[in-house]
């Protein structure tokens, strides 16, 4: 029933700014909690960051005082602002949420790279 569409990703020179967007078909309010993760091929896919119902918010270390995850109720939209963009930030990122049964949802990803 729910789907989760990202968008935002590209080409970005290191340092540089992206803002991901993670559309919600259905209200992210019925979402525990939502959150990005990332893949590089041939590594586990990591947590970025999530943000609760509460908006509570959690941080990969690699990440933490760069990234920016929010939520914006009306729009049923999650984000993702990333901030000082460094080569190793290359990955897909996904967009991923669980509700209540449970029931998960992924997105299919969008690629962001980092690159002069």
């Amino acid at each position: 029933q729910v789907q989760l569409v990202e968008s935002g990703g590209g080409l970005v020179q290191p340092g540089g700014s992206l803002r991901l967007s993670c559309a919600a078909s259905g209200s992210v309010r019925s979402m525990y909690t939502m959150s990005w993760y990332r893949q590089v091929p041939g590594k586990e896919r990591e947590l970025v960051a999530s943000i609760t119902r509460t908006s509570r918010t959690n941080y990969g270390g690699a990440v933490e005082g760069r990234f920016t995850i929010s939520r914006d109720d009306a729009k049923n939209t999650v984000y993702l602002q990333m901030n000082s963009l460094k080569s190793e930030d290359t990955a897909v990122y996904y967009c991923y949420g669980i509700a209540v049964g449970p029931l998960e949802y992924w997105g299919q990803g969008t690629q962001v790279t980092v690159s002069s």
